[in-house]
């Protein structure tokens, strides 16, 4: 059975409780995982204002869900997505070599960026730690 890579952007009602918010995404990766696919990574956004209101809500928590999964999975996870009251909007689409290129690039790129950001936080200690020693 042949797979794609996917990317599917969701925008979930901001209005609700976390914990709902939470379990709506759970529920689209247990879909995901029941039709044959496999989650590689989960995006969470967190709650952003829409640019226009949707069904009279003004903001909206999105999340970015990458996955493996079989093209028969799409049906069923969009109609999901149809079904379940609590996503504004979505999107799925399947991510070319191109696309997984650029986003294995950044990945890389913003966990570099961390680690650099680490090893900065850990100079500034062990500095002042030095300047702390060298005073007494």
């Amino acid at each position: 059975m042949r797979k794609n890579n996917y990317e599917s952007a969701v925008i979930i009602n901001a209005a609700i409780e976390e914990e709902q918010i939470e379990a709506t995404i759970k529920r689209i990766e247990d879909t995901i995982r029941n039709n044959g696919g496999e989650i590689v990574d989960v995006d969470k956004w967190g709650r952003k204002r829409l640019a226009y209101a949707v069904n009279k809500t003004k903001s909206g928590y999105y999340a970015i869900i990458r996955f493996v999964a079989p093209p028969e999975a799409i049906s069923k996870l969009e109609r999901m997505y149809q079904l379940d009251e609590f996503i504004i909007r979505y999107l799925t689409i399947v991510l070319d070599k191109f696309a997984l290129e650029y986003l294995d690039k950044s990945k890389s790129l913003r966990e570099q960026e961390k680690l650099d950001a680490l090893m900065a936080e850990k100079a500034e200690v062990i500095e002042e730690k030095v300047n702390s020693d060298n005073e007494e």
